[in-house]
């Protein structure tokens, strides 16, 4: 018989994380603390299982978030996490029954964009999500920056102070809050997040290891930007000298000015000799603000956040476009949930009207590309090229891609 797809009662909640654990090949392992400090926090009734024989075999979840959109308007998604299937159980559809139970339920809750960070790319474009955020990861030699290593703080007046967790908790919030308004592709943070990534509370079974926290002061003493950081790798030289490797967990900044003095500051740490950036905007002011950007070498560049839109309409009206125009927009849904024609209007001043039509259309795509274009990252012509958009009226490609593209990279900070 096949597996029995449902939500998950209280008493199967510990299975469930067993084999949502599994899937993530981490020890399959659960306590009871684990599970009772999970249970607390999820949303029962959007935790789907797969069932066979009383065992848990595939796991599922969503909870509502919000997504910042170019604009800095905040729209209502439906995040979706902890996919996974047992090795034992794939190729069976048991993920496209889990999602598209959970696609139809966010969109007659009122999400109009459904979210989520894809473990494998080729899986998802099939249920109408598209890559629309992307990351690079920089390697620094800070012996190489052309950084003055005598630096000892910001000449603009500002300061740089060490704080601690509980800091970090009370001012974070607010800052990060300033940040998301004005990065589309940031997504927000609740008490939560804060606990679990301030060591208060237990993420997993790993124990807590307390990162360093640094947070930049205007020269008014207004909380500008907070870096998180911790000491990797540490040990001597063949000459001697510290040889120290620093990885950036964090860095927001709601000023230039911060952004710069938290990348001098971290290298400028004494003994550090390599600055591992974490998973930074494409366009971040490193490493073009170094003296000698080729110090900073690409680790990784690679695809985060996918955007899949439930109500086209309701999605393009939230975000403001940097010209204006009108186009007809045929838009397939694998799912069937989502498409249809539409026409989108946008005004001088960048506000977008959105609706269904019987207007012939100008450009064709699927809902994936679409979801690769909402937030600005993507180019419509690079797409058409790759044959992923149809123009069906010559130049509506080009008026396209002045509508959709932002002045700034899309960039989704957080993994969830």
């Amino acid at each position: 018989m096949s597996p029995e797809v449902r939500p998950v009662t209280e008493s199967e909640f510990a299975d469930w994380l067993r084999a949502c654990r599994t899937g993530f090949l981490q020890p399959p392992v659960v306590s009871e603390e684990l599970a009772a400090d999970r249970l607390r926090h999820f949303d029962l009734p959007r935790v789907q299982g797969a069932f066979e024989a009383g065992r848990c075999v595939a796991t599922y979840r969503s909870y509502t978030q919000e997504l910042t959109v170019p604009g800095g308007a905040a729209v209502p998604a439906n995040a979706v996490s902890n996919v996974t299937v047992s090795p034992t159980h794939r190729r069976r559809g048991l993920l496209t029954r889990m999602i598209t139970a959970d696609l139809a339920a966010a969109k007659e809750r009122g999400e109009i964009v459904s979210t989520l960070i894809a473990a494998e790319f080729p899986i998802y474009g099939r249920y109408g999500f598209g890559p629309a955020t992307w990351f690079t990861e920089w390697s620094v030699d800070v012996a190489r920056t052309g950084l003055d290593p005598r630096w000892s703080g910001p000449e603009d007046g500002g300061r740089i102070d060490l704080a601690d967790g509980e800091e970090a908790r009370k001012l974070g919030p607010e800052l990060y809050d300033r940040f998301r308004a004005g990065r589309a592709g940031a997504t927000d943070r609740d008490e939560r997040w804060w606990q679990v990534n301030t060591g208060v509370a237990q993420a997993g079974p790993e124990p807590w290891k307390e990162p360093f926290y640094a947070l930049y002061r205007s020269a008014a003493g207004e909380v500008e930007g907070l870096a998180v950081y911790r000491a990797e790798a540490s040990g001597w030289s063949d000459a001697g000298q510290p040889d120290t490797a620093l990885a950036v967990e964090k860095l927001i900044a709601v000023s230039p000015a911060a952004e710069r003095a938290l990348w001098q500051f971290v290298c400028s740490v004494d003994w550090v000799t390599t600055v591992r950036t974490g998973r930074r905007a494409p366009d971040d002011l490193l490493p073009l603000l170094l003296p000698d950007p080729r110090a900073a070498r690409t680790v990784t560049y690679a695809d985060f956040l996918w955007v899949r839109l439930l109500d086209v309409a309701r999605a393009l009206e939230a975000r403001t476009y940097d010209a204006p125009g009108t186009l007809v927009l045929d838009v397939h849904d694998p799912l069937g949930l989502a498409g249809g024609r539409f026409r989108l209007e946008v005004s001088p001043g960048g506000a977008a009207r959105c609706s269904p039509t019987g207007l012939p259309a100008d450009l064709a795509m699927d809902l994936g590309s679409l979801g690769s274009l909402y937030l600005g990252d993507e180019s419509v012509l690079r797409l058409m090229d790759l044959g992923r958009v149809t123009e069906e009226r010559a130049g509506a490609a080009a008026l396209a891609d002045a509508l959709f593209r932002a002045r700034r990279r899309a960039w989704c900070p957080d993994m969830f």
